[in-house]
Formats: C-alpha cells, structure tokens, sequence
C-alpha cells in the first residue's frame, strides 16, 4: 500500500504543475507510477471543467474564456508536454538519419518547425475553445485528459522504449499485464460513461485515441521507440482532436 501512495504522489509531483503537499521519491515505486495517470487526467479535468463554468458564469467574453480555456492545459502541465511536442516535432520535420533525428529530439535548442507548429497548435486550441456553443456540455473537459492519459500510460506500458527512454530498464522490469488491463478498463469505461451521460460529446473520447494513435505512429516510427517525449508529442495533439469534437459537434 506505501509503495502503491509513493508511486501516486509521484505520478501527481511530476505530470501536474500544482504544488503538492507530498514530496516523495520511491525507485521500488517507479513502475506503478503510470497507473495513476488516468487520476491526474481527472484532476485536471475537473479544474479545467470548473474553469468553464466560472467563465460560463460570469459571461465572459467568448474570446477570453477561449484564451483562459486555452492557457490551462499547458499551465497545468507546467508545459511539459508541449515540450515533448515540440521536440518530437523537430525530430520527425528533420527528415534526417534516425541517429540524428534522435539527436535531435534531445537537444534543448528549439527548431523553426517547432516554433510553427506550436504557434498553429495554440492557434487552433484558442479558435476551437472560443467556439464553444453557449449549450455544449462542459464535462467534456473532465473527459478528454482523463482519456488522453489513459492511452499514453498504455502506450508507455505496451510499446518498446527508446534506450534512453524513462521507460526503459528498471521501468520495464516492474511492468505487469495487470497494469495492461487497469489503462484499457479506463479507456473503455470512461468513453462508455461519455456517451451515457454526456450524449453526442461522448464522441470526444474516440477522437482523442485517435488523434493520441496518429501522431504516435509518426512519432515511433520516424524514432524507432517510444519515450515520454513522443507520448507528450501525441497527446497534445490527441487531446485537440478532442477539443474540436468537444467545440464542432
């Protein structure tokens, strides 16, 4: 049970940006850590969803709750994925040998095809969430993180890692096919209760796998494994294919 409270204030200390009252660093915790991803989607969730609702409720101005509804994500994540977005992203436009596109995902200096990508990513989030209708059902926002998540702890777990990967030596030794099972029950659980009690804006949890699963597939085949920063690199975008569902349908 203490190994299973580390892994989680772990989980929670690394992928959330809100400081956390617990502190910990267990190595015997690491591989259990990703579980609690889905967890972190939720929290995030909800905040983004109240968020909505206070914009929602104090009238704002459409494009300002489309900036502030904007902005959290990346706030909240303290950017990290994003980060993993625009390094993957220069890695794959090189259009280098695999060795130098590696290279690549790893050096801190940021490319022009990061830059352009960023900027239409951000571009895109802010017209989308600027566009939501008066009527949409704001718990969408709890779903598409909680989804996003989901499907990159399972792709972590499932897929072969880089081998300078997080994911890769002692990570990999701890993985079990129970942990296999806990991300695909999520998956599937949270998109069944979208559409029972969210309608038509249930349909935000398939475009988020989808989206999470194309931008992987480029991501692990132009750099032969899979790593943090091609997950981040895949739910960021995954998680605009949700936004638009959320703000088009």
């Amino acid at each position: 049970m203490k190994k299973l409270w580390n892994a989680c204030a772990m989980c929670f200390s690394m992928f959330c940006a809100i400081p956390s009252p617990f502190h910990v660093w267990d190595d015997a915790a690491r591989p259990l850590m990703t579980l609690f991803l889905p967890l972190v989607g939720a929290w995030i969730g909800i905040l983004w969803t109240g968020l909505a609702y206070l914009a929602r409720l104090l009238a704002l101005p459409a494009l300002v709750s489309g900036a502030i509804l904007c902005a959290f994500p990346f706030l909240v994540t303290g950017g990290m994925h994003m980060d993993g977005y625009l390094d993957v992203t220069d890695a794959v436009k090189s259009w280098r040998d695999l060795d130098e596109r590696r290279r690549i995902l790893k050096d801190p200096n940021v490319g022009s095809f990061a830059v352009i990508a960023g900027i239409l990513l951000v571009m895109a989030q802010f017209a989308l969430l600027s566009s939501v209708k008066a009527d949409a059902n704001l718990f969408a926002l709890t779903l598409i993180p909680v989804i996003s998540r989901a499907a990159a702890g399972l792709c972590v777990t499932i897929l072969r890692p880089l081998g300078t990967s997080e994911y890769a030596g002692a990570y990999r030794q701890g993985v079990k096919r129970s942990h296999v099972v806990w991300f695909a029950a999520v998956l599937v659980l949270s998109a069944a209760a979208g559409f029972v009690f969210m309608g038509k804006y249930g349909f935000a949890a398939p475009a988020v796998v989808l989206g999470y699963l194309w931008y992987l597939r480029r991501g692990f085949r132009s750099l032969d494994g899979m790593s943090g920063d091609i997950s981040g690199y895949a739910l960021t975008f995954g998680e605009l294919c949700g936004i638009a569902v959320f703000a088009l349908i």
